[in-house]
């Protein structure tokens, strides 16, 4: 868990308040290679520094914020006055609607998730209550809170024995498939084809899916590459991939389900995993 919580707050339901942390579900840096930029030259660092028209180089802590209301004209705002601003319900995440796991597209999903602590013992029991009636009726709640200094539409929902938070795009903030309804395919689907696609996407299906068993494979040979160089080593290709020569969709369909048959891997498409607080819900449901 992380050591320093990024909110702290109110998890709101009507009239039932409890007191939460919220903490980021995405990990910081996530093992990737990070390349700087060199000057060309002499290979010195290139540096980005904060500066003032007039004093030259800032440092973090001479820095404020303002908004220009006229070209060149500023009014400072402090951060003690925008914690001002915060009424009690700007302090809570307020669930406003549950709905079913499926009724949000994950095109919604902003990629930013975060997971919800109860903030003491005092919210450890409610906390707890509602987090088991989600679950048991298989729901997720659809909240707005004030974080990061704006108004955000969150999902609410269960992850093993904790509740997580889904920061959501607005409607307007989403493109629609219709902007690109000149570029959609007008093609007839042939039955044949179909039959094939459909065959291969159920020889590709699995019952259980392992997320472990995928890796950052560029990351790695990023890191081979850094290593051999430090090392001083010669960088060769490795020999391109040819692909069977395909002469139409029809064969490529029949060769990919013969080739599916012959590989037989079970582990392709992603099901929801069951978390065991959940599991011991079903198992007492159906007992």
């Amino acid at each position: 868990m992380a050591a320093r919580s990024t909110w702290k707050g109110y998890l709101k339901i009507n009239l039932v308040s409890v007191p939460v942390k919220a903490y980021t579900a995405n990990a910081s840096g996530g093992g990737e290679v990070r390349l700087n930029q060199l000057h060309k030259d002499c290979n010195s660092r290139i540096n980005y520094k904060k500066t003032c028209p007039i004093h030259g180089e800032v440092s973090g802590d001479a820095i404020v914020s303002g908004f220009e209301y006229s070209k060149g004209q500023y009014v400072i705002v402090d951060s003690d006055e925008l914690d001002k601003l915060r009424t009690e319900d700007e302090k809570a995440i307020n669930i406003n609607t549950f709905v079913s796991p499926n009724a949000i597209d994950p095109i919604y999903y902003s990629g930013k998730s975060y997971y919800l602590v109860p903030d003491g013992p005092v919210g450890q029991k409610p906390y707890s209550v509602i987090l088991q009636a989600m679950i048991d009726e298989k729901r997720y709640g659809v909240a707005t809170v004030v974080f990061h200094g704006k108004d955000q539409l969150v999902l609410i929902r269960p992850y093993g024995d904790l509740l997580t938070m889904e920061v959501l795009s607005y409607e307007n903030q989403v493109t629609k498939p219709s902007a690109f309804a000149e570029e959609a395919p007008k093609t007839e689907v042939i039955p044949e084809e179909l039959k094939l696609a459909k065959m291969l996407i159920g020889q590709s299906t699995a019952k259980k899916f392992d997320l472990s068993a995928y890796k950052d494979n560029y990351t790695e040979k990023l890191t081979q590459l850094v290593e051999a160089k430090i090392a001083g080593k010669e960088i060769v290709a490795p020999p391109a991939h040819e692909g069977p020569q395909i002469i139409n969709l029809m064969e490529a369909l029949k060769q990919s389900v013969a080739q599916s048959k012959k590989e037989a891997k079970p582990e392709r498409i992603m099901e929801p995993s069951v978390p065991k607080r959940e599991k011991a819900a079903r198992k007492r449901k159906s007992g």
